[in-house]
């Protein structure tokens, strides 16, 4: 237990004290009284009995001062969920708009990121759309709603033509400044393409990676197409500790972004106990002692006749 005010707390161990030392030694009780020459005790017992009922007054005194000097104690140590900063780094060059299931590889792309969202609910999301430029469509926010309202206007096929095209370590780099201004939790990045990129080439692909760990990024790729994932995005993923999958059909992404979220498991840390207010004790002792005085005012006092 600690106290927020010293300087009350010294007070309540001095002023208390002195007094009850006053009711207990004071010589202003003793009275001349002629008994002829009777014998008298010396009323040993009644007068500890009195000096006790005198003293509650200072003893209230002494858990008022406790009180006002903020008594406080230590919580019990809690948990909280260690925030992850997500962002969805999406494709919509020309070729996204190719068959996949119902729709097309942007429609099924888009769909199994919005089922994504309900498994990390409590992280925070961003979404980035690329092409040959890049354009950060949601900033990184806990509100889901703007990455499930964003589907419709970002479609490949309604973007300028200077989206046409995939520039993957643009797109990589420039989520990693996303990402770099947010100091709070973890930090992963999810790639969705179908294609190779051209500027990942000539090891640029390794200088992206470590570019990538330095600033603590985790990436995880999906390659929305048939056959086996470029070899410059299986480098970034293994570098970062992430990995890339292969899905070639609506229920394999479906399966891969559970896969992920296996993966990336939401982590708890231990937060420090948190300082409570400790009032309880002390007030149900003053009440006490205002009863017990109370009582004894009707008849355990001192009177010199």
């Amino acid at each position: 237990m600690s106290f927020s005010n010293y300087t009350i707390l010294f007070l309540a161990a001095i002023l208390p004290m002195a007094l009850v030392a006053w009711v207990w030694r004071r010589e202003s009780r003793r009275v001349a009284l002629p008994f002829d020459h009777a014998r008298s005790g010396a009323g040993k017992v009644w007068r500890a009995v009195i000096n006790v009922a005198e003293s509650t007054p200072a003893l209230v005194l002494a858990v008022v001062l406790l009180i006002l000097a903020g008594p406080q104690r230590l919580g019990e140590p809690k948990t909280k969920r260690v925030l992850t900063n997500i962002e969805f780094c999406v494709d919509i060059s020309g070729s996204m708009t190719a068959p996949f299931g119902d729709g097309t590889r942007y429609d099924g792309s888009m769909k199994a990121i919005d089922e994504f969202l309900t498994f990390r609910e409590g992280d925070a999301f961003g979404l980035t759309f690329f092409g040959n430029n890049v354009l950060h469509w949601v900033p990184l926010t806990t509100d889901t709603s703007a990455v499930r309202c964003a589907p419709p206007f970002m479609r490949p096929e309604k973007v300028p033509p200077w989206f046409g095209g995939t520039a993957i370590a643009k797109a990589l780099i420039a989520c990693k400044e996303v990402m770099e201004q947010r100091e709070e939790g973890d930090r992963m990045i999810v790639l969705v393409t179908d294609g190779v990129s051209f500027d990942l080439y000539g090891d640029n692909d390794v200088a992206v990676a470590n570019k990538l760990k330095e600033a603590n990024i985790i990436v995880y790729a999906i390659h929305v197409a048939d056959g086996e994932p470029p070899g410059p995005i299986v480098t970034i993923t293994s570098m970062t500790g992430g990995e890339v999958f292969a899905a070639g059909d609506p229920d394999s992404l479906k399966t891969v972004f559970q896969r992920i979220d296996e993966m990336q498991k939401t982590r708890m840390e231990k937060t420090s106990a948190e300082t409570l207010d400790h009032f309880v004790p002390f007030c149900v002792a003053g009440l006490a002692l205002v009863a017990a005085g109370l009582l004894s005012s009707l008849g355990l006092r001192y009177t010199p006749w």
